[in-house]
């Protein structure tokens, strides 16, 4: 699952930076998508994957806190770059005259860079007060399950559902990979 979350957001990342045709806003969020949710599910899986195999589940102090600042920071981006992407659906649909004079390149930059300001100042601190609270209360179980849903199984299926799916992306692809008559 890791390697697959891994592959289908790189061939976002290079269908969108490689076609030019996809130089547009939806497609410049959706590449930052897959860089976030590549960052997301590398912050927790390698170590998670380490874990299992050695049966040694011990974290340093420092090393949690790294991970832990990573992991919120990864997470808080997919949620507020979700939120500009719904934005610039938004536009394109209850203003399609404007879209363009929206939704100019610089704008886009600014809403992926505020993005970035935003979770490192509000969502981390918040989220970290959550997590520190309530990990007494819950369940292992439920928790591992859970974990393993939110880091490994939507990252892994963000590409196919916001990408994959597009006739765009899918022609930008064959002609990465050279199948004819693309």
């Amino acid at each position: 699952m890791y390697l697959i979350t891994m592959f289908g957001n790189l061939l976002i990342i290079l269908a969108v930076s490689s076609d030019s045709h996809l130089h547009t806003p939806m497609y410049f969020f959706l590449a930052n998508l897959s860089f976030v949710d590549i960052c997301f599910t590398s912050t927790s899986v390698p170590k998670m994957l380490v874990n299992i195999q050695t049966q040694n589940k011990v974290i340093t102090y420092a090393g949690c806190i790294t991970q832990m600042y990573f992991f919120l920071l990864f997470a808080g981006l997919d949620n507020f770059l979700l939120s500009v992407m719904a934005y610039d659906r938004f536009v394109a649909i209850c203003h399609p005259l404007h879209y363009t004079i929206i939704m100019k390149p610089i704008f886009c930059g600014l809403l992926v860079l505020v993005s970035w300001m935003v979770i490192v100042s509000l969502f981390y601190c918040t989220v970290l007060g959550v997590y520190l609270g309530s990990a007494a209360t819950q369940s292992s179980r439920s928790s591992a399950t859970a974990s393993v849903m939110y880091t490994v199984v939507t990252p892994m299926l963000n590409p196919f559902i916001y990408s994959l799916r597009n006739r765009d992306i899918k022609r930008a692809l064959k002609r990465i990979v050279g199948v004819p008559g693309t």
